[in-house]
């Protein structure tokens, strides 16, 4: 499904305590294809995703999936849609429910059947075997927890990913895993993706364009081969480049 994201302004508080976070940011995303946000901390990146998802409030501008303009409540059937992962696999896991409960629970909020073959087939999506079902994510390393999320997020079959800085917290070899993982059920299920990373290296290797932003603002867009070859027109885009030199495209 295509995204649309028009003019979207995204502020906090009010009077002196009034963050502007995002300041009329617009792009669009074409059905399955990969789409990037980079910036550093505090650039607005993430708060555009959480616009996306309904977890941040709009105070101007228009989001459309496939058309439809779903700015306003988000229902059931836009989060049998759109689907996010986030940073912190384990924050974004409740530490007393088991993995069976964390996949099982968006299927009878749905009212979905077929639940004990779904969460078996969601496990083995993101290579887990069934040993891990009845664990607790204290029991599971980082890389574990992180697939359990993205099982969850793909439980409802949703045809667009959103993701939060999926990496930013695992090691890099483990980092690695992950972004395959992605790459392959992105393919398999002609997943659209939107990702949000300070890291130009894995926007590179995950996005065919991207964003960059900063204090809020978009700073120019790009292609792939753009972002290769350092064919930039803004310093700030400049700078992360030098900043990031020395990764390896895969």
């Amino acid at each position: 499904m295509k995204i649309e994201v028009e003019d979207l302004v995204v502020t906090f508080g009010t009077g002196r305590q009034t963050v502007h976070a995002v300041k009329r940011v617009s792009f669009d995303v074409a059905q399955n294809a990969s789409f990037g946000i980079v910036g550093e901390s505090g650039s607005g990146k993430s708060t555009v995703l959480r616009a996306i998802c309904g977890l941040a409030p709009v105070t101007r501008g228009k989001i459309r999936i496939d058309g439809r303009d779903v700015t306003g409540a988000r229902d059931a059937n836009f989060v049998k849609t759109v689907q996010m992962v986030f940073q912190d696999p384990y924050a974004s896991l409740h530490p007393r429910h088991t993995v069976d409960r964390v996949l099982s629970e968006p299927l009878r909020i749905h009212g979905i059947g077929g639940e004990n073959e779904r969460v078996a087939a969601a496990l083995r999506d993101v290579g887990l075997d069934a040993s891990f079902r009845y664990r607790f994510p204290h029991q599971l390393s980082g890389g574990q927890r992180q697939r359990v999320a993205v099982a969850r997020a793909l439980i409802l079959e949703p045809e667009i990913l959103l993701l939060d800085e999926p990496t930013s917290a695992l090691d890099a070899s483990v980092q690695a895993e992950v972004l395959n993982l992605l790459t392959r059920l992105r393919q398999e299920r002609n997943l659209t993706f939107v990702m949000v990373s300070h890291d130009l290296a894995v926007i590179d290797h995950m996005c065919e364009r991207l964003m960059v932003m900063q204090h809020g603002k978009e700073v120019e867009s790009l292609d792939r081969a753009a972002l290769a070859d350092h064919v930039v027109e803004h310093e700030y885009t400049a700078e992360l480049l030098r900043a990031s030199e020395g990764f390896v495209r895969s």
